[in-house]
């Protein structure tokens, strides 16, 4: 019996080590893979809190749906469109159904694994860039944008930079998703709110955050799913992960001091919210250089790109631009600056891939703003097209009732805080008026 049992024991070692994976290097990315996961949960904390208590669920939701319906469309056929080879500009079905993914290895870890950690940026994204729609959007109308945005303009735009597209073969540098996630992700945000409209109330009152503690735990969760996101896109468990994890320490904390000076300087006051969002804008734009700058270039990073989000945000809410958690400004702005600062502090001494402009390669600095203006456009065209198909097959935005009510009670039949027995009586539309007595007494 102890035979047998050390026999099957063998054999299951032998095929969770696969030829060519390596058992260090899976262990890191099953713990990144989870870390990234983490990530939306977070972000359902950071956004929840920044909105009306009225829509705290809603707002939530929207993070939680994405796991679901962007997660099964990545397994089925999002991964495949993005990794499967093809050409230049798509993959092919070889993966659809996860055909052909299994425990082989893919670099130093299984297939599947890498299917997994990729899906959980697949999952982030689209989570990301509900943000700019907040507070009106209609909820079966977001499920279906989120499933058709995470195969027909996330995927591909992985493929052209990760998966042997065009951007990725001409040199094109985004270690953990400058490009494919947040210029991406803010870029589409920036467009749904351009599309839906302003909410009803934008302009007319303070919409103000109505938890900030969810803010400011958002934000740390989001740090601490961070160390996976950038160092499990080392792929491995070596010296690349190292740096790609210690650069996601010191530059958000750059982007922070930098911030909360900008905020004395300003009024002498530095904001909770205003800090949860710089240590957002420092991971956002330190994602696509981790694993290519040094360390102290990652400080120089860290502190420069809290400027052009800083003064972005300031300047936002002066307008008619209902951006409603400012997506755009905090990964649009700062995903944009990460990725050419990028290619001007990249150093091969460091990365062994290629260096910046500042050590010699101007052209790298090129190569990046091509891939920003392929990123910007083609997110933008994509997103507002399937909006617009979308709008065609169901309404897009919630009535002016249905607002004023909150998107929690009219889209889930639920509130986020009650007292007693509930603020306000769910009613079904079908049910009937209650019948007054024979008498006519109320």
């Amino acid at each position: 019996m102890r035979k047998t049992l050390f026999i099957a024991a063998s054999g299951l070692s032998g095929l969770a080590l696969a030829e060519g994976v390596d058992g260090a290097a899976t262990a890191w990315m099953l713990v990144s893979t989870a870390l990234v996961l983490l990530m939306t949960p977070a972000l359902a904390f950071f956004y929840g809190g920044l909105v009306r208590s009225k829509n705290a669920l809603n707002t939530m939701m929207m993070s939680f749906a994405a796991l679901g319906f962007v997660g099964v469309g990545w397994a089925l056929l999002g991964y495949s469109l993005a990794f499967a080879g093809g050409g230049p500009w798509l993959g092919s079905l070889g993966h659809a159904l996860l055909k052909g993914v299994g425990l082989e290895a893919k670099g130093e870890i299984p297939h599947l694994l890498f299917m997994a950690f990729q899906g959980t940026f697949a999952i982030i994204t689209a989570a990301l860039l509900t943000g700019g729609i907040v507070e009106r959007v209609r909820f079966p109308a977001l499920l279906l944008f989120l499933s058709l945005w995470g195969l027909l303009v996330y995927a591909p735009l992985a493929h052209w930079v990760w998966g042997g597209g065009f951007l990725g073969s001409l040199g094109a540098l985004d270690f953990a998703g400058g490009t494919v996630v947040h210029i991406n992700a803010g870029v589409a945000a920036l467009v749904g709110a351009l599309v839906l409209g302003a909410r009803k109330d934008y302009g007319r009152q303070a919409i103000l955050p109505h938890n900030v503690p969810f803010v400011l735990l958002g934000a740390a969760l989001l740090w601490f799913g961070w160390f996976g996101f950038n160092g499990g896109s080392a792929l491995s468990s070596g010296a690349l992960a190292s740096l790609a994890f210690v650069n996601t320490l010191l530059a958000p904390a750059a982007t922070l001091t930098a911030w909360a000076l900008l905020d004395l300087l300003r009024t002498g006051k530095v904001t909770a919210v205003g800090l949860a969002t710089a240590i957002v804008v420092g991971l956002v734009a330190i994602t696509p250089a981790a694993g290519f700058v040094s360390p102290l270039s990652a400080l120089v990073l860290g502190a420069v790109s809290a400027f052009p989000s800083y003064f972005f945000l300031l300047w936002r809410p002066r307008t008619r631009l209902d951006d409603s958690l400012d997506v755009f400004g905090a990964h649009g702005i700062a995903g944009t600056t990460g990725a050419l600062l990028t290619g001007l502090l990249a150093e091969k001494a460091w990365n062994g891939v290629a260096d910046g402009f500042l050590f010699g390669n101007p052209m790298q600095l090129a190569i990046q703003a091509l891939a920003v203006g392929v990123a910007v456009a083609y997110s933008a065209l994509g997103t507002f097209l399937l909006l617009k198909l979308v709008g065609l097959l169901t309404p897009l935005r919630a009535s002016p009732k249905e607002e004023g009510l909150g998107l929690d009670v009219t889209q889930h039949g639920e509130e986020a805080y009650v007292e007693g027995e509930g603020a306000i009586l769910v009613l079904s539309e079908a049910t009937p008026p209650a019948l007054k007595p024979a008498g006519g007494k109320a």
